[in-house]
């Protein structure tokens, strides 16, 4: 395998709305689609979709959800370990997109029940990779995982954005930090990106730490200095799914052995494509028109504000 993903996996039903409601309002919605999506299982679907071996690591219910999950790996050639649950409902979202601007509002329930435990994973699952990409979610068996691709010598990323219980264990064993850009703040108790990047750094002793800034693009910390790329300028149809994507392509990116800039230029490139379709995985677009955008598009947002 190239690259192995533990992780979330979501069935979203994407809600298109002419505005976003105000308190106690009427609004009539322009269309509701049931999509698949999830953090790690979107990354690696478009990992798969980009000619990489790619193998899934989760769970799912016993619903219809389960099913749609399962197809759409069977479908991109992804190697999925599903572990179905019974009497369980998959993980869920109803996602509010805003037809103007494209940003969503997220409403999500998942069982505790859907939670990996560091007993259900086998060592040969992440060893046999050339790297492994992780949320912030299933922390024990995030840790195990992470530790086995650290004695394998294989590199880590993770996609984070909340602070969740135990997540500071797994970060000593994390090669590339790439969060949200509330997280970093959060863990740190300083909200500055140009103070609290560095700290994580030093703290967990990763290669690289990076905040993901929206319309920005993306601040990083390589350990000397900071990078900061711009994102790209397109027809924004619906945000959700963007920072799966973005991961998903620095995964890609990784296993080139590209440079750092190119890295981060081609994960932003990415995400902005996917931002014209609807849904998590709805605009992943081949390789080649990522890069010509990478090279040829036109760049928005100043993710060096975030620094001040």
């Amino acid at each position: 395998m190239d690259v192995v993903g533990l992780g979330e996996n979501a069935t979203d039903t994407i809600i298109r709305i002419p505005h976003f409601p105000a308190a106690d309002s009427k609004v009539e919605f322009l269309s509701a689609e049931v999509l698949p999506g999830g953090q790690v299982a979107s990354a690696i679907l478009a990992c798969a979709k980009w000619g990489l071996r790619a193998r899934y690591i989760g769970k799912v219910g016993d619903d219809d959800a389960a099913g749609l999950q399962q197809s759409e790996f069977d479908a991109a050639g992804v190697e999925a370990h599903l572990t179905r649950i019974p009497q369980c409902d998959s993980q869920r979202a109803y996602i509010l997109s805003d037809q103007r601007t494209g940003e969503r509002t997220i409403l999500w329930k998942r069982d505790a029940r859907l939670k990996l435990a560091a007993g259900e994973i086998r060592p040969e699952m992440i060893s046999t990779a050339r790297a492994l990409h992780l949320d912030g979610c299933n922390t024990a068996a995030g840790q195990q995982a992470a530790r086995w691709a650290r004695q394998a010598g294989i590199p880590v990323t993770i996609d984070v954005d909340t602070l969740y219980p135990q997540v500071e264990e797994v970060l000593p064993f994390v090669d590339y930090i790439i969060a949200g850009r509330g997280f970093p703040g959060r863990l740190i108790g300083d909200k500055s990106l140009r103070t609290s990047l560095p700290a994580i750094a030093r703290r967990f002793g990763c290669r690289l730490v990076a905040a993901t800034v929206g319309a920005d693009g993306v601040i990083a910390w390589d350990g000397s200095r900071f990078i900061a790329r711009p994102a790209f300028q397109v027809a924004v149809a619906d945000t959700t799914g963007a920072g799966d994507i973005f991961h998903g392509a620095f995964l890609y990116a990784l296993l080139q052995g590209w440079e750092m800039e190119r890295s981060l230029d081609f994960s932003c490139s990415a995400a902005a494509l996917n931002c014209t379709a609807l849904g998590a995985r709805g605009g992943i677009r081949p390789v080649a028109e990522i890069e010509r955008l990478r090279e040829t598009g036109c760049r928005t947002g100043n993710p060096e504000q975030h620094l001040r």
